[in-house]
C-alpha cells in the first residue's frame, strides 16, 4: 500500500518512528514533510497528504501534530478524505472497518510511541466490511458532495 505521510513541528518525532513501521510491513511511504523542528503550519501538510490521497497518489495517509485535531479537521476540507484522529486500538479498527477511513492522524503530545505503534497496526490490520457500512459512507459522501455544491 502506498502512503502519504505529513506532520508539523510538533509530531515530527512520531512521524519517524511511524514510517519506520510502515516501510517494515512492507508499505511505501511518501514523506510530505515537515522535515526540520521549525514552527510551522499543519493545515499546510495535512492539505498536501489529503490531496495526495483523494486524487490516487497513495492510497492512505498519516498525519501527526501535537493532538492530530488539527490535521483531521484540515484533511477533512480535502473531498474524499476521511480522516479519523485516533487514541485508542478499537477505534482505530472500528474506523477502518466502518467509515472506510483513509486518513489516520495522531497526536504525539497525546499518545506516546508505543502506543501510536499499537494504533498504527491496529489501522493496517483492518478493512472496510462494506454491506450495511457501505450505505452509510455512501452518505457521508453525498453529503460531501451536497456541500461543494452549494459553495459554488
Amino acid at each position: 500500500m502506498r502512503f502519504a505521510i505529513g506532520c508539523d513541528h510538533a509530531g515530527l518525532s512520531l512521524k519517524a518512528t511511524l514510517a519506520e513501521r510502515l516501510q517494515q510491513r512492507g508499505h511505501t511511504v511518501q514523506d510530505l514533510g515537515t522535515d526540520g523542528p521549525a514552527s510551522c503550519d499543519y493545515a499546510d501538510f495535512a492539505e498536501a497528504v489529503a490531496r495526495a490521497v483523494s486524487q490516487g497518489q497513495a492510497d492512505q495517509g498519516l498525519l501527526v501534530c501535537g493532538t492530530g485535531i488539527g490535521m483531521s479537521i484540515a484533511a477533512n476540507k480535502v473531498p474524499g478524505v476521511r480522516a479519523a484522529v485516533l487514541s485508542d486500538t478499537f477505534s482505530a479498527r472500528s474506523t477502518r472497518q466502518h467509515n472506510d477511513a483513509n486518513v489516520l492522524c495522531l497526536g504525539e503530545r497525546v499518545v506516546g510511541a508505543g502506543l501510536a505503534l499499537d494504533i498504527l497496526d491496529a489501522w493496517l490490520d483492518a478493512s472496510f466490511e462494506g454491506g450495511r457500512h457501505q450505505r452509510r459512507v455512501d452518505k457521508i459522501t453525498a453529503l460531501e458532495a451536497s456541500a461543494s455544491r452549494s459553495h459554488e
